[in-house]
């Protein structure tokens, strides 16, 4: 199916999620991986990266021995483009090594923000005519308790009709 999966990370909770989807991808497939991490710089920040150059090749390092240690031929590059070229690094590095499918982690936007349709994938998926498979952003569990018996209002509540159909 797809033999080189190109697999680009960045620093959000995505990025386990979108590497075991592309170990598994992979597994199925008897493909090789090529990891990409962009380290942006930063508007107006005088040539300062959003990360350290270490704090970059540690994430990068991360994602091809995670890939390694479970089998799969992987290689990893490291680009370095501000914030409006990540997306044609990403969709150039996929042309370059001539990927057969990019695998983008993702963040949850809420509400509004995810009507612009402005995100990384979208940009990204303009870009190129290879398919851009995106692995889900973990969901956030709240770790809420019940009330116990003792914190419910003393107060009788209202009594409100039910209708049953």
């Amino acid at each position: 199916m797809f033999s080189r999966i190109l697999l680009a990370i960045d620093d959000s909770a995505s990025r386990e999620v979108a590497i075991s989807f592309a170990t598994a991808l992979a597994r199925q497939s008897s493909g090789c991986v090529r990891v990409v991490h962009v380290n942006e710089l930063l508007v107006g920040g005088r040539g300062f990266a959003r990360e350290t150059q270490a704090e970059a090749i540690g994430q990068l390092e991360h994602a091809v021995g995670a890939l390694r240690s479970a089998g799969i031929p992987t290689e990893g590059s490291l680009y370095v483009a501000d914030c409006f070229g990540v997306d044609v690094r990403i969709a150039n590095a996929a042309a370059e090594w001539s990927a057969d499918v990019i695998v983008l982690g993702s963040r949850r936007r809420r509400r509004l923000a995810r009507l612009g349709g402005k995100g990384m994938r979208e940009r990204v998926t303009r870009l190129t005519a290879l398919p851009v498979l995106t692995a889900p952003a973990p969901l956030a569990m709240t770790t809420a308790s019940l009330p116990e018996f003792s914190e419910l209002p003393a107060h009788e509540l209202a009594d409100y009709p039910s209708i049953t159909i």
